[in-house]
């Protein structure tokens, strides 16, 4: 017989929904890099269903023949350790040389406090209650810089924990969370894509840090929208210090997660009987026709964008779903040609066909940037 916790108060109706979708799995723990990849498309429901659930979308891509590598290569991963060693080395010595002159410390008297564990004992709880007690507390001392705190967010009816790299602390009271990342700034300029990937990242860590203060009693505008990227310089190890202001990413992550509180409406315009769930056998490998459970995942429809070949395990299955559409071709293309589905449909408009009332605008725009292209191609032939 399966053992498991003791029973605790009956789900609600919602929750009750949710746990049926996700079927006799575990729900997967969602961490910061999760938490950020819900906000790079908020309008697919899909992935807001199946985060909220908790459903292992990796497994559901693999099962259904469109598997995702996802995850950092062990390579990226240990260059990624040894830099982060580096840079907190001796007390984190060169980073706080960094901060005194990024963020105008000027203090005679440093601590150094690490939440990595409670006397040996790893709970997670305890860490946090510990993060909290050491971010909160009257008793906190002179400390500059906090390492390894455990913070928390409400994702999806659940706590998700999270460990930002660190937290510094100014004399004034006010909190910026620090990420430290191992791409390189060359000549001033990092690749736009990792720093949009740090970017929303940090926002994660920044508004749990604002949950934590609130939930203590504190003013949550000490933690600053203004978070600080730690980065090699020039692919040396000598690390240099980027503020990135995370205000935008906030903004469309707190939709998303409000959007997930109210996850009901998502579960109405689902069948009552669907389900996620694989099916395994006792070695775990799954039983379910593949056809069905990709029928299944049909059913709920996502907003496919090309982003999401960074962000999200069911990428593939939703770009092979999305061929033929403008969605497919980028979020800036679906806007722009605003109630047309297909691209089989604008090349029909932009060669003349007679549009329909609502589409006469953009056809118009359609047939004139052909004729451009037309007379383009003719002077560069001509």
């Amino acid at each position: 017989m399966n053992s498991g916790p003791p029973p605790g108060p009956a789900p609600g109706p919602a929750e009750a929904r949710l746990d049926r979708l996700r079927g006799r799995a575990l729900p997967v723990n969602h961490n910061a890099r999760t938490i950020s990849a819900l906000a790079a498309n908020p309008g697919c429901a899909r992935r807001a269903l199946m985060d909220a659930a908790g459903v292992d979308k990796q497994k559901i891509a693999a099962h259904i023949g469109y598997p995702a590598p996802f995850g950092q290569s062990r390579f990226a991963i240990t260059r990624g350790n040894a830099f982060e060693a580096r840079v907190k080395e001796n007390g984190a010595a060169q980073l706080l040389t960094l901060l005194r002159g990024h963020l105008g410390l000027d203090v005679t008297e440093v601590g150094y406090t690490d939440f990595n564990d409670v006397g040996g004992n790893p709970s997670r709880e305890l860490r946090h209650a510990r993060t909290r007690q050491g971010l909160t507390g009257r008793d906190r001392g002179p400390r500059t810089l906090f390492d390894h705190p455990l913070l928390r967010l409400r994702v999806g009816g659940r706590h998700a924990y999270l460990e930002p790299d660190l937290i510094a602390l100014r004399l004034d009271g006010g909190f910026h969370v620090i990420e430290i990342k191992s791409f390189p700034v060359i000549d001033g300029q990092a690749d736009p894509g990792s720093v949009a990937a740090a970017a929303i990242q940090s926002a994660v860590y920044v508004r749990a840090l604002r949950d934590l203060i609130g939930e203590s009693g504190g003013d949550q505008a000490r933690v600053s929208h203004e978070t600080i990227l730690i980065a090699p310089r020039d692919f040396a190890s000598q690390p240099v210090a980027t503020s990135l202001d995370v205000r935008k990413q906030l903004g469309v992550l707190d939709r998303q997660l409000v959007r997930m509180t109210k996850i009901e409406a998502l579960l109405d315009s689902c069948p009552q009987a669907l389900t996620f769930d694989l099916d395994p056998d006792e070695d775990g490998t799954p039983r379910r026709p593949r056809a069905e459970l990709a029928a299944a995942v049909a059913l709920v429809p996502a907003s496919y964008a090309p982003e999401c070949l960074t962000t999200c395990e069911l990428c593939f299955a939703c770009r092979d779903e999305a061929a033929g559409s403008t969605g497919a071709l980028g979020k800036s293309v679906r806007e722009d040609l605003g109630g047309i589905e297909y691209n089989a449909q604008a090349l029909a408009l932009a060669r003349g066909q007679l549009p329909s009332a609502e589409q006469a605008e953009i056809a118009a725009l359609l047939l004139r940037a052909a004729q451009l292209r037309e007379q383009l191609l003719g002077e560069v032939i001509g």
